[in-house]
């Protein structure tokens, strides 16, 4: 498997064969993950930070992200069918996360 950097990665629009999409695929999954892990430890940092238990689930701060996200989306010309789906589950994720660092950390 070649690794692939967004400097070298072909482009969707000329990749000839499935090996190179799935390289291409290979290469954003990797960049997808680190992406995730940084934003998991903001998680990490929200769960320090909040005063409680309590506000770790906060609904108006789960739409002001979706409404973002919608609005990128758009901006990039990602299917916001694709993208609200996938971050609500991102979302629902990192709450779970949250509360399990706050846990464990306040030794609930």
């Amino acid at each position: 498997m070649s690794t692939q950097t967004a400097a070298t990665r072909i482009s969707p629009e000329d990749c000839t064969s499935m090996a190179q999409v799935r390289e291409g695929v290979d290469a954003i999954d990797r960049e997808l993950v680190a992406l995730i892990a940084g934003r998991a430890r903001y998680m990490e940092a929200a769960a320090r930070i909040k005063p409680s238990r309590a506000v770790v689930h906060d609904d108006w701060r789960i739409e002001d992200v979706i409404g973002k996200v919608l609005a990128e989306s758009r901006r990039v010309g990602l299917s916001t069918e694709l993208a609200e789906p996938v971050w609500r589950e991102l979302i629902r994720q990192s709450i779970a996360y949250e509360f399990e660092v706050w846990d464990r950390t306040r030794g609930s």
